[in-house]
């Protein structure tokens, strides 16, 4: 028995070494860790059990008969991170480049089912050149058993991906299909590379102009957060983790402790009165959040809105806040995709719904018409009425028009709206409405500037003031805006048993 002991560990020290001592030390020249590394980094110590490190792929075509690939270049198993189940699969660049083949593909998809049996998270670090083109068609059906199985796991478990090196062709699928994406700089992301888009088309183009950090989430938004590095990329996943329930059966983690929800007057100096003057939304959610800790998503992307996630008294909340300081705030195409995402994804996972509002509108315009803003918009409109957590909605300025009623109006089933007192509530500005209700008494009057400025101020102190929308049921209170953090921690305890019944369905048509 000493005899094969010895042998099993020997052939497990071998297969540890992945491609072996030399391509290890060029991975790490190239400012990278091995796949092992990665999961040693990202996993609670001592947790880690792998799954079939012995499996071999089966190819004999093109000289695969002859070639050794340790763990078929992935390696797959389940761990704990901050003491919760979590499968992984982390691809190994130093073999074959982390070429994916049937045998590769297939444990992958092992460890998804490990997710979705156990009601796990399912973690995947991409490291690979894309197919294993040796293996045909094999690698391609591949490719489609983990496609499904991310169909499967979706709304069930949280998916993340961490884009660590080369993510290219078909293999970009399985990130786009998951719940969030975050890429190192050493990393890049696209279907088609750089050599094919000049055959093809004459652009010439980097790998990394093309699918770097930087073009993924700026330009594409593909990609939700962007790391220096690959250990910085473990720790964004792990306080990611920390902020999601395990599975849709199950709430979020409550972080017990002393929370001061004492008001904060601060709050009251943050928003000027003056509609069209900006200030940056990520200062009143700073205080709002237990000990300013917000995780924002995609933050280079669509910057004239913020979702992200915080804490409120150790419940999260899944934030969605219109930025002023970015194009007023207002809601355009890329905006609406990406709160409407946020906000499904919030709901398919229990989290509660803090909407933040200070919208002049939809952004007018040819592009933005000819772009689908009506049907882009719509999904804002889908999301928050087809959502069944927690809803509050706090208006700080302007909401205007369509745009008061996307950013989760009480219509669209908000359970608390509550107002401050500059809020302004209204179809448009008073400026736009004036012109068209009092157009007569402005074009017949002698000081044309001085009437319209009185009947702008007129149609404000009516309609542009909390008050109505008040007393038509629309807000639920007016309050001082030291007083919200208070608020949304006395509704979140209130609302922890919501039930909200709805049709029975195969699923809503979203207008994507």
């Amino acid at each position: 028995m000493t005899e094969k002991i010895n042998e099993l560990k020997q052939k497990r020290e071998l297969l540890y070494l992945g491609g072996g001592p030399e391509r290890i030390e060029k991975q790490h020249k190239a400012g990278k860790m091995t796949a092992r590394e990665r999961l040693g980094r990202l996993v609670d110590p001592d947790t880690f059990q792998e799954f079939s490190l012995f499996a071999k792929h089966r190819s004999t075509l093109f000289g695969m008969e002859k070639k050794d690939l340790p763990a078929d270049g992935v390696v797959t198993g389940c761990a704990k991170v901050d003491g919760r189940l979590v499968h992984v699969a982390s691809q190994d660049f130093t073999v074959a480049g982390g070429a994916a083949g049937e045998v590769h593909c297939n444990k992958i998809v092992e460890a998804m089912k490990g997710s979705i049996k156990t009601g796990s998270p399912f973690v995947f670090i991409n490291d690979s050149g894309g197919a294993r083109v040796q293996e045909g068609i094999d690698s391609l059906g591949g490719y489609g058993r983990v496609f499904f199985h991310n169909t499967m796991l979706s709304g069930v478990v949280p998916q993340i991906s961490i884009i660590c090196g080369p993510c290219a062709g078909g293999a970009a699928y399985s990130p786009a299909l998951t719940d969030f994406i975050i890429q190192t700089r050493h990393a890049q992301i696209f279907i088609t590379g750089p050599q094919v888009i000049k055959q093809v088309t004459g652009e010439d183009v980097t790998a990394d102009e093309l699918g770097g950090a930087d073009a993924q989430m700026n330009y594409s938004g593909v990609v939700h957060f962007i790391a220096e590095d690959d250990d910085e990329a473990m720790a964004i996943c792990q306080k990611l983790l920390s902020f999601l329930p395990s599975n849709n059966l199950e709430d979020p983690p409550i972080y017990p402790g002393e929370y001061d929800v004492a008001p904060d007057h601060g709050l009251n100096e943050i928003i000027p009165l003056e509609s069209k003057k900006g200030y940056d939304v990520l200062e009143v959610i700073g205080r709002i959040v237990d000990d300013g800790d917000f995780l924002e998503i995609h933050s280079e992307f669509a910057q004239n809105i913020v979702i992200g996630l915080g804490r409120v008294v150790g419940r999260s909340v899944g934030i969605i806040a219109n930025q002023p300081k970015t194009m007023a705030g207002v809601l355009d195409i890329n905006s609406s995709d990406k709160a409407a995402r946020f906000i499904r994804f919030c709901n398919a996972f229990n989290i509660p719904l803090l909407t933040l509002v200070d919208v002049p509108g939809f952004l007018p315009g040819v592009d933005q018409e000819y772009g689908g803003i009506i049907r882009h918009g719509a999904k804002m409109l889908f999301a928050y009425s087809a959502a069944t957590v927690p809803k509050l909605t706090v208006i700080m300025r302007k909401a205007y028009g369509g745009g008061y009623l996307a950013m989760c109006a009480k219509d669209l089933g908000a359970d608390r709206v509550i107002a401050w007192p500059s809020a302004e509530i209204a179809v448009m500005g008073a400026e736009g409405a004036a012109e068209i209700v009092f157009r007569r008494e402005i074009d017949v009057a002698e000081d044309k500037a001085a009437t319209r400025q009185k009947l702008i101020e007129q149609y404000r102190t009516t309609f542009s003031n909390p008050y109505v929308a008040a007393a038509r049921g629309m807000v639920d209170d007016v309050i001082e805006p030291a007083e919200t953090r208070r608020y949304i921690a006395a509704a979140l305890e209130a609302l922890q048993s919501k039930r909200d019944l709805r049709p029975q369905k195969k699923h809503g048509l979203m207008p994507l």
